[in-house]
């Protein structure tokens, strides 16, 4: 288990505070607690916290491709990525890892959004690509993995693993929908658009 959190500018105005989105990541600690990491750049914040399993000693995150120009932090496992490598290679892609993260930012070179339905496995990521000014934020299927978003009014999307993490940031409403809260108990979920 790993977490993953992020905060996105979408209004192109507002600067990522390291300090926030250090603390959104730390809520998470119980979820990696083998290793913390941030990274940051105009308008988009990305962070993880590590449980190591596969690829103990080179599987840090946030994780890059080669040119630093895709960025990603992961929450889970690609079971098929051992079959993805070779076919990657065969396109030009170098690995520096055994991980299944690095399969995640090469497949985004090679396929881009159609890499989600290569990939086999309980997931959730958020992926920068800087040349192409696009975040790529991804859940598994059958949400084995969590995910949380909200829109900000400030114009920032943030996300993360668990809830918590984005109740640190200080613009997320806390109002209670006394609809979607209806909507529950009568469907068991809340519908479209107040989830």
């Amino acid at each position: 288990m790993c977490g993953i959190t992020g905060i996105f500018d979408t209004s192109g105005v507002n600067e990522i505070s390291r300090e926030l989105l250090h603390r959104m990541n730390e809520t998470q600690f119980h979820r990696g607690p083998d290793e913390g990491g941030l990274h940051l750049e105009p308008g988009v914040g990305l962070g993880h916290r590590r449980l190591s399993i596969i690829d103990l000693s080179t599987g840090q995150q946030p994780l890059f491709n080669e040119d630093g120009s895709v960025v990603v932090v992961f929450n889970g496992e690609i079971y098929n990525f051992q079959e993805l490598v070779p076919e990657l290679e065969a396109l030009g892609h170098t690995f520096r890892t055994h991980s299944d993260t690095e399969v995640i930012v090469h497949a985004w070179e090679a396929w881009g959004e159609a890499c989600v339905a290569r990939f086999r496995g309980m997931f959730a990521f958020a992926l920068w690509d800087r040349k192409q000014e696009t975040l790529f934020v991804v859940r598994d299927r059958f949400g084995v993995k969590p995910l949380y978003y909200a829109f900000l009014d400030t114009g920032e999307f943030i996300f993360g693993s668990e809830l918590k993490s984005l109740m640190v940031h200080p613009s997320l409403a806390r109002d209670i929908d006394p609809l979607a809260v209806e909507e529950y108990f009568a469907y068991g979920y809340v519908p479209e658009p107040r989830t």
